[in-house]
């Protein structure tokens, strides 16, 4: 008889958040993110959930006496986050081109995105669908072709985003995930 543990299963969607950078983080499953602090604001639905990727790079240490390697050297890691964001607003597409300029007129709505080399770096949040996990992803930037797919019928518009992750200055790149006590 196999013996998993069931409640650690993470399955499905959940909800993205943003904020900027220093704002204060969740300390639990139960205090709405706005509460937590004012510059948590709420992206909305995904399209599948997101997926977090984690690559690590390394290259073979070569002596002339040995023939195969005496080690391991690590060069390089990257982070990512992607998602697809559902809804198609003016607030996303400034998430997912690392900021700009909205400007709003009588039903029209312009954007400008930001100018080259002024792109922001932001924070960015997930809950699950559930309630029973919260990630923080605390130094995030945007990269990678932005496209908005647009089809006639029901099939939905996207964002799709490719956020790659820094290490901020005294903190990991990510906060671990927070856990449910029906979980531990």
């Amino acid at each position: 008889m196999a013996r998993g543990k069931p409640r650690a299963l993470s399955l499905g969607p959940g909800y993205l958040y943003l904020a900027t950078l220093g704002a204060a983080e969740p300390m639990d499953l139960t205090t709405p993110w706005a509460a937590v602090d004012p510059a948590w604001t709420g992206l909305g639905y995904t399209n599948e959930g997101s997926e977090f990727t984690y690559e690590l790079s390394s290259e073979p240490v070569e002596v002339a006496e040995e023939l195969d390697p005496i080690a391991i050297a690590l060069t390089g890691r990257n982070l990512g986050l992607n998602f697809a964001l559902a809804e198609v607003t003016a607030t996303n597409l400034r998430v997912a081109m690392n900021g700009g300029t909205i400007t709003i007129g009588t039903g029209v709505v312009t954007f400008e995105p930001p100018e080259l080399g002024q792109e922001t770096n932001v924070k960015l949040g997930f809950e699950s669908e559930d309630h029973s996990e919260r990630w923080i992803y605390r130094q995030c930037l945007s990269q990678g072709q932005i496209g908005i797919p647009r089809r006639k019928g029901a099939e939905k518009a996207l964002i799709n985003c490719e956020f790659l992750m820094t290490k901020p200055e005294g903190l990991t790149p990510f906060k671990a995930m927070l856990e449910h006590p029906r979980r531990a």
